[in-house]
């Protein structure tokens, strides 16, 4: 996982505790206009990145029996799409296809083997998802690679992969330990100083070497030192069809408690953690679509190394990642991968299986990425708003068919807020739905329109009564009471025809 934040420095709105303790309530107007901001959002926009090693812990061993569960939770934040599944992160370089007479590489710590192999295709047909398939760069051996490559897209299918990414953060190749020797001497991938005129050379070498027509993609960096060279990569390797980005706010593991990227609730509500990444990354999109190639931030969460309860596992997550799923479709990103195994601790969710029968639990953030799902269909585009918020975030789509939702975040974790929201044309009755929890580092007890996955779930959808309420409009203009640390999504159909 990447080791360096993209956000800037942060000036926190507020400084109270962690849990609301007031519930003041101003009144703040929203106005929702007809025309659009950007290109339509396309489908498969949000998606997952899994390490390889997560594939069995979530999937399981059995290719024949796939875990129903997982299966349905990817169908949630993808309805009536192809999945857009990335299997990389830091395990792409610790993995390989064993090759008949070739020496396991030192730094390599997991065997693909038939039985993964077979599960992860079971899983890709069932879904019918597209894969951005992570192959070892950092063993540095073309032959190895070649093999790991053709062994996993003759496994899944040629038209299951978008692209194979090769490597995996390789900016820190010089710097981070890949393998310990028997002397207890720490070894790293590349020797230090490795820089990205290596990189670029080592990408070309392998690349030559990987299946034909399969497009490939990278840098797979999240390095402000090495973003710069985008356009220069891109210009270089023709064979690269997608550019793949990392984005963390936070790390606890390399800077000190009172740094505004260190993880704190304060720190992930803060505007940097959210429109403060998109906005570092916007350049990076504008330079990847003048090179006619698509850009998938394809490794994101909220916090790159160490952990802090509180906001890893707290409902403070799902309100930072509903909207920076939001500001990264509004800079022009092509889609988001949010990276999660079992053991992270951002991980949106854990699988158990007894007496044969699945069982999984659901992360606060996983609640968080299904409304964005939810108020984003294929084809949404943004709607231009208007008007001063304060504290709450707004985001407003129009959907192919005409529908609007509206989504407001008020991550203000004292007040409440009253919220007049005019839609351009409105009338009639639209509908309201809440995001919520008990407080906002707790890490159970959240729903979404009245229900939830609970403490556990066996079928991987929502139970318990639907919330959802209708709300009139007056005066032309809806009225909405925005609870403290919480997020509410206004859905209006479109009109019928005449």
């Amino acid at each position: 996982m990447v080791v360096v934040a993209f956000a800037a420095m942060i000036s926190p709105r507020r400084t109270s505790a962690d849990e609301p303790h007031a519930h003041t309530s101003n009144t703040v107007g929203l106005t929702v206009g007809t025309a659009t901001t950007g290109r339509p959002i396309p489908a498969g926009f949000l998606g997952l990145s899994l390490e390889t090693s997560a594939i069995e812990p979530y999937a399981g061993t059995d290719a024949g029996a796939v875990n129903p569960v997982f299966e349905q939770l990817v169908r949630n934040l993808t309805p009536n799409q192809r999945p857009v599944l990335r299997i990389g992160g830091d395990s792409t370089d610790w993995s390989w296809w064993p090759v008949p007479g070739a020496t396991r590489p030192r730094g390599v710590r997991v065997n693909l083997d038939d039985p993964w192999l077979h599960v992860t295709a079971a899983l890709t047909h069932d879904l019918d998802a597209k894969l951005v398939l992570g192959i070892d760069l950092e063993m540095n051996n073309r032959t190895d690679a070649a093999a790991e490559a053709n062994t996993l897209v003759h496994e899944v299918g040629r038209g299951s992969v978008v692209a194979l990414e090769l490597g995996n953060e390789p900016e820190l190749y010089g710097s981070l330990t890949w393998f310990i020797d028997p002397n207890g001497v720490h070894v790293t991938g590349r020797p230090p100083g490795y820089g990205f005129s290596d990189y670029l050379s080592d990408f070309t070498s392998t690349g030559k070497l990987l299946p034909q027509g399969v497009p490939l993609a990278g840098p797979a960096s999240g390095g402000p030192h090495w973003l710069p060279y985008l356009g220069s990569f891109l210009s270089a390797e023709p064979l690269v069809k997608l550019a793949t980005l990392h984005a963390y706010p936070l790390q606890q593991c390399y800077v000190p408690t009172y740094s505004p990227q260190y993880p704190t609730v304060a720190h992930i509500l803060a505007p940097s953690a959210s429109q403060g990444l998109a906005d570092s990354i916007a350049p990076y999109v504008g330079v990847a679509h003048a090179h006619g190639v698509p850009v998938r931030i394809d490794e994101m969460n909220d916090d790159s190394c160490g952990a802090v309860l509180s906001v890893d596992h707290g409902f403070v997550s799902a309100l930072w990642a509903l909207d920076a799923s939001f500001q990264m479709a509004r800079v022009g990103a092509d889609g988001v991968n949010f990276h999660t195994y079992p053991t992270a601790p951002y991980g949106l969710f854990t699988f158990t299986r007894a007496h044969g029968k699945w069982e999984g639990r659901v992360a606060p953030e996983y609640y968080g990425l299904l409304m964005f799902a939810q108020a984003v269909p294929p084809g949404a585009r943004l709607l231009k708003l208007s008007g001063s918020l304060g504290d709450v975030r707004a985001w407003a789509t129009r959907a192919p068919d005409g529908t609007v939702h509206v989504v407001l975040i008020n991550d203000d974790i004292g007040q409440s807020r009253a919220v007049t929201v005019r839609i351009a044309g409105a009338r009639g009755t639209a509908t309201l739905e809440r995001l919520r929890a008990k407080g906002v580092t707790a890490s159970t007890g959240v729903t979404i329109g009245g229900q939830t996955f609970g403490s556990a779930t066996r079928t991987g959808t929502l139970t318990g009564r639907s919330a959802i309420a209708q709300v009139h409009a007056k005066n032309g203009a809806y009225g909405i009471d925005l609870p403290s640390a919480s997020a509410t999504m206004l859905t209006l159909a479109a009109p019928a025809p005449a």
